[in-house]
């Protein structure tokens, strides 16, 4: 086989090869990446300061801040009178159980838990269990 014949043959292959690797693995951003970090280094970048007439005074902006703190601690007073704090908020809930054995059949119950109360289950046959069983 001539060189210019495995040329011809192996040339569609490896431009194929290239254009999957490129586009499908993602190699491409990373190309670009690379590139725009590069450009970047060249890049200069100039700033200028344009004065205007019309920035506000400090003086003003004190007072205006000093307006919208007073509104903000008016909402929260008239929000503290509206909640009334003087009950336990926390009357009647429980205390959280921690998380211990997860491989326990009662893991997540309270020690102190009562259960369910099963008295009524001898009644359910009408004294027949011995039968039943």
């Amino acid at each position: 086989m001539k060189k210019n014949e495995l040329k011809k043959i192996l040339k569609p292959l490896i431009k194929e090869c290239i254009k999957e690797c490129i586009f499908e693995e993602g190699v491409l951003s990373g190309i670009i990446t690379e590139v725009a970090k590069g450009m970047a280094g060249q890049r200069i970048v100039a700033e200028s300061v344009v004065a205007t007439k019309n920035t506000p005074d400090s003086e003003k902006m004190h007072a205006t801040a000093m307006a919208l703190e007073e509104q903000r601690q008016e909402r929260i007073k008239k929000l503290n009178e509206s909640v009334s704090l003087e009950n336990n908020i926390f009357e009647g809930t429980q205390e959280i159980i921690p998380e211990g054995n997860n491989h326990s059949p009662l893991a997540g119950t309270a020690p102190g838990d009562s259960g369910v109360d099963i008295t009524g289950i001898v009644s359910l046959a009408n004294g027949k269990w011995k039968h039943l069983v």
